[in-house]
């Protein structure tokens, strides 16, 4: 994991500067961070670099949205989420990224299509988002897609905009769901041989371009409408999960 040189390092730091401004900003781009650095480093071994640096986000934006946090929300998710994290955390042993990748885009496409159905047939699901079986599915597909990918981060876009919160208690929540179960990973993670001292040390180097990167998502998150927001991260949401099919 030492052998990286010249414009992979480039590609690294790009990769760390949007995961700032995901955490802070624009969730829904999350993802390009997540292939930048699964180009450089094998997709596998990825998700175990790129797991202290999303800690790293999520703590930023834990730091400035705190107050916005929708509590019940997060509780109603919690139990299913570390469920699917075990899940996740069995399978990665035992899969590899040509089954896990499709796998993960079709679930998030699958979110993407029952929200736009819910906008517009909003009588027919209007109890869904209530629905505790639907927050149970949610939870597990969360949790399983956070683990094997870290890529979680398109099923609580679609899941958060069905709950139809005001653009700063989604990123609240958002930024508290993802700090509280992305440390709850690590344990996991370490115990499969994916967060190493190596890794540690290119944490370390790539941590500055976070912290600018989560400047950036601040300041573009308070110039967005919510309605520009909603649908700019539902197509960035999409866009990962096609991009996982192929």
């Amino acid at each position: 994991m030492l052998d990286v040189h010249g414009c992979q390092w480039v590609v690294l730091a790009v990769g760390a500067l949007v995961i700032g401004l995901s955490k802070t900003g624009l969730p829904g781009v999350g993802m390009l961070a997540i292939l930048l650095v699964a180009t450089v480093i094998p997709a596998k071994q990825s998700t175990g670099l790129i797991l202290p640096m999303l800690i790293v986000g999520d703590i930023l934006g834990v730091a400035y949205y705190h107050h916005h946090a929708s509590w019940k929300h997060l509780f109603r998710l919690a139990p299913w989420t570390m469920a699917g994290i075990v899940l996740g955390w069995m399978a990665l042993g035992r899969l590899d990224d040509a089954h896990i990748r499709p796998l993960i885009g079709i679930i998030v496409l699958a979110m993407l299509a029952l929200s736009i159905w819910r906008s517009l047939k909003p009588a027919f699901l209007e109890a869904l988002p209530e629905s505790r079986r639907f927050a149970a599915v949610v939870g597990l597909m969360a949790g399983f897609t956070t683990m094997v990918a870290n890529a979680a981060g398109p099923v609580m876009v679609i899941y958060l905009l069905m709950m139809r919160l005001p653009k700063n208690v989604f990123l609240g929540t958002s930024a508290w769901f993802f700090l509280l179960f992305n440390v709850f990973k690590v344990p996991f993670s370490a115990h499969l041989g994916l967060i190493t001292s190596a890794s540690l040390e290119f944490n370390a180097m790539l941590a500055p371009f976070i912290l600018v990167g989560g400047w950036l998502g601040i300041r573009f998150a308070k110039r967005i409408p919510e309605k520009a927001f909603a649908w700019l991260v539902q197509i960035l949401a999409a866009a990962g999960a096609i991009n996982l099919l192929f």
